[in-house]
């Protein structure tokens, strides 16, 4: 049954304009098998929830300490120390924080649970071609989830968007597009040997489950994060004009230029954000490649 169907979210953001047309809902969903180093959602790549620490906002009142029955949290020189190798990541500390120092990245919900929050903006939709968008992390990690959410939108006459890195099982893929009305697909790097070494994950299933959205009909824009020295370089930019006229040269592209927004959630997670040395792209080097697209008859945008 439907309502029967968990996922693990860690945020709904109403009216979102970037993650497809028109005025949209946004579920983030937990889990992904990439890690991009540029991730500007660090909190999404486990797929349970976690804990995390703000420790400018801690007032060691030692309230944490004391509800920790695993004895995973202690006093740092600033704020407290989480010990993630003892933590289950049970939210007791998090209840008992009276200053908002801690907080719990996902939480379990149903898929009704979700269509209610989704339904409140149903008018928004309608007025402006929106609708409601699986994001992540990896929204199908948890594609029965998202399959069942899908579902349920459009018997309410609402559109569908996938947001997604195309790395997931095909059976996977198979059964969010029967529900899918638009798909947002990540492309990062061609390479396949690049995309192991930088990803940590092959390319193969990204490369299969594109060609299997072109297959099924189903409306695909491509987007590309612009990662200066990683995926902007002349090889990669070919070789993702190379791909995408494969697949189908009307497929419309996006590109999403680099930027830094979620570097401060990184240190709540106890993770270090190895790119902090990496500048912003220029605007000519973003026109650059725009007109690149542009000049192998690939219709091409800037996404910010």
């Amino acid at each position: 049954m439907i309502d029967e169907i968990k996922g693990t979210v860690f945020n709904i953001q109403r009216f979102s304009v970037q993650d497809g047309p028109g005025i949209r809902t946004t579920v983030f969903l937990k889990g992904c098998p990439l890690e991009c180093p540029w991730c500007s959602n660090p909190e999404s790549i486990k797929p349970y929830p976690e804990v995390a620490h703000v420790a400018a906002m801690c007032k060691q009142c030692g309230s944490c300490i004391k509800v920790c029955d695993l004895k995973a949290i202690s006093f740092a020189e600033k704020g407290i120390k989480i010990d993630r190798e003892k933590c289950n990541n049970c939210g007791k500390c998090v209840e008992v924080c009276i200053n908002d120092a801690l907080k719990l990245f996902g939480n379990e919900v149903s898929v009704e649970e979700v269509l209610d929050e989704a339904i409140k903006d149903k008018l928004y939709y309608h007025s402006s071609d929106g609708g409601v968008t699986a994001s992540g992390g990896e929204a199908l990690r948890q594609a029965r989830f998202v399959s069942a959410l899908f579902e349920l939108c459009h018997e309410e006459g609402i559109h569908t968007t996938l947001d997604t890195s195309g790395h997931c099982r095909q059976a996977d893929m198979e059964m969010v597009l029967e529900h899918t009305d638009l798909v947002l697909f990540d492309l990062k790097l061609i390479d396949p040997g690049s995309h192991i070494a930088i990803l940590k994950a092959s390319n193969q299933p990204i490369h299969r489950n594109a060609r299997l959205i072109v297959e099924r009909g189903v409306p695909m824009i491509v987007r590309i994060p612009l990662i200066p020295g990683l995926t902007d370089t002349d090889e990669n930019l070919e070789g993702v004009a190379n791909f995408v006229r494969e697949l189908d040269s009307e497929l419309p592209i996006n590109i999403l230029p680099y930027h830094r927004m979620g570097m401060g959630k990184y240190p709540m997670l106890d993770r270090e954000y190895k790119l902090s040395e990496l500048q912003l792209m220029p605007d000519e080097r973003l026109k650059e490649i725009v007109d690149y697209f542009q000049s192998h008859r690939l219709a091409c945008d800037i996404v910010v």
